[in-house]
């Protein structure tokens, strides 16, 4: 199969731009409309009421009002693939959310069915929050610690550069489009870190082979070889991450859908910045160095030629 010749390096002024307003677009609307917890890091109760076929959003919200149920504006009321309803509230006292949830079905006039309702307190709500957190903050160490001790610390720096950058544009889509942050989207944004960290670590590895003993070019002409070399490795990659995370999505339900939107978007983000973010980035510091300064200043003056 003949090599690919995709002028990264060339383009990497269009790449650099369009990451920067990615994520300031991302951080914008982090900002301004902030993120959507799920009970799980709130606390409330969630409520899936079944046989609910003819009944309306507002139908539920009004029988939600006339139980009782705290805050009700702000309920998350989401019909399912059945005709029934998942039902999200700030109620977080177990017994008062059984009896909302009986006088609801009641209020509709529902068939009679058994309680469905898993309440969460705040302080469990808490903790889950802060275990991410944790979580997060000790992965991006550990992964700094390793490519440092692996390859080096300017491979490990633009690296979790490029994760901070996949996982703030995640965030950012979750922001626009309003979607419930819950433990699932926790769990694909750890994900996405190996996935992203994988795709980076080949092409860094290809560069680096590539530097040993570099004289017949420039080493951001280099960068540009290594890419397109892994290039097919790299989409085909890519199609085998993306079809199963696909097929979750669309036919994985609900709990597993929220998984998969998080580590679509995510998988995206990573493919993009591993050749339009870390390869240039790297190789833009790489070329600050003398021995590649000089690489660059004599294949520039030939290029000049």
């Amino acid at each position: 199969m003949a090599r690919t010749r995709i002028d990264f390096m060339g383009r990497r002024k269009y790449f650099f731009i369009a990451s920067g307003v990615l994520v300031a677009l991302s951080v914008v609307a982090l900002l301004l409309r902030g993120l959507t917890f799920g009970i799980d890091f709130q606390g409330g109760t969630t409520m899936t009421i079944v046989g609910a076929e003819g009944v309306t959003t507002e139908d539920v919200r009004t029988a939600l009002e006339e139980a009782g149920v705290p805050d009700t504006a702000n309920a998350t009321i989401q019909p399912t693939d059945d005709g029934g309803f998942i039902v999200r509230t700030a109620e977080s006292d177990t017994g008062a959310a059984n009896d909302a949830f009986n006088a609801v079905v009641a209020s509709l006039d529902l068939p009679e069915q058994d309680a469905n309702v898993t309440t969460i307190g705040p302080g469990w709500g808490s903790n889950v929050t802060e275990a991410s957190l944790v979580a997060l903050a000790v992965s991006l160490v550990a992964i700094l610690v390793y490519i440092s001790i692996r390859f080096e610390y300017k491979m490990s720096l633009v690296a979790v550069l490029a994760l901070v950058h996949d996982v703030t544009i995640v965030l950012g889509i979750y922001a626009i489009s309003g979607r419930e942050v819950t433990p699932n989207t926790i769990a694909a944004l750890l994900t996405i870190l190996g996935y992203s960290l994988y795709d980076t670590i080949v092409v860094f590895h290809r560069i680096r082979e590539n530097a040993a003993g570099l004289t017949k070019m420039s080493f951001m002409a280099m960068t540009n070889e290594s890419i397109n070399q892994v290039l097919m490795r790299w989409v085909n990659t890519g199609l085998i991450q993306v079809i199963p995370v696909l097929a979750l999505f669309f036919f994985g339900g609900e709990t597993l859908r929220d998984f998969a939107f998080a580590m679509a978007m995510g998988l995206m983000a990573a493919a993009y910045s591993t050749v339009g973010l870390a390869s240039p980035l790297y190789a833009v510091w790489k070329e600050r160095e003398p021995r590649f300064q000089a690489l660059k200043k004599k294949y520039d003056a030939h290029a000049a030629k």
